[in-house]
């Protein structure tokens, strides 16, 4: 059998996954693979252990059994964390501490520069991540000023400044104005045409639904879809969604994978 072809190798392989939040099993049995070039969406309802997926990927959150391999390498022995961008979920951009867009995004270029000194081809990295989401007119302000989506906007040129292959991002678009998820996904779609391999946590597919090749559905910690996105948005094309309404008090709620 021939070997795989290196732009569709792995560039995240999980196998077995359990992971618990407390006394808590939050991940039971996870597979999830990610190839190179590749654009993953994440999907399921709250608690269902999409976020403890991607946290457990980038080492935020320990398995209790199962593994990770990141470029073909155990995530416990992986250090090259450049090749990498990560957006986390519903977090401000500066954390309460007084910065500039510019030296937010600069933030991420310190993956590459084990002294922390920016060079020129840093600096310029910065620069083009600022542009791509839009905030280039808006470099020098505070963050402190900016809008929910523009803080967004902020994160994610932080994860791309440093020119990752892969870019992973736990719901990017929650909370986010219409205007700043359209430039989101135009960013992400220059991105993934410059082979940048992605991982998304989604409660809907939005405006990135044209660069989704796969949906991996989660419920209750299990995969219960791995293949093509579902065509229609919203709950109901789901997937293992039970189309099962409350129709008087005292029924169970049951509405699907995305409540």
């Amino acid at each position: 059998m021939a070997a795989p072809t290196p732009e569709r190798e792995p560039v995240i392989s999980v196998r077995g996954a359990t992971a618990a939040l407390g006394a808590r099993p939050v991940l039971r049995g996870v597979d999830l693979t990610v190839r190179r070039g590749e654009v993953v969406a994440l999907l399921g309802a709250n608690g269902s252990g999409k976020s403890t997926a991607v946290r457990s990927v980038i080492g935020q959150v320990p398995l209790t059994g199962g593994t990770i391999e990141l470029f073909g390498t155990d995530r416990k022995r992986f250090r090259d964390w450049a090749r990498v961008g990560y957006v986390p979920q519903r977090t401000t951009a500066a954390s309460g501490v007084p910065a500039t867009i510019r030296e937010v995004v600069s933030s991420g270029r310190l993956s590459r520069r084990r002294f922390g000194w920016l060079t020129k081809a840093d600096k310029a990295a910065v620069e083009r991540a600022i542009d791509l989401v839009g905030l280039a007119d808006r470099a020098k302000d505070s963050v402190s000023a900016l809008s929910g989506g523009q803080h967004q906007r902020v994160l994610i040129a932080r994860a791309l400044a440093s020119e990752p292959e892969l870019l992973i991002m736990d719901e990017p678009m929650a909370g986010v104005d219409l205007a700043s998820q359209e430039i989101l996904a135009s960013t992400l779609r220059e991105q993934v045409a410059g082979g940048t391999s992605v991982l998304l946590v989604l409660h809907e597919l939005g405006p990135l639904e044209p660069l989704i090749d796969r949906a991996v559905v989660l419920r209750d910690g299990c995969v219960v879809h791995d293949g093509p996105p579902p065509e229609a948005l919203g709950q109901h094309a789901l997937p293992g969604h039970d189309h099962v309404h409350p129709h008087a008090a005292g029924e169970p709620l049951r509405t699907g994978l995305l409540t």
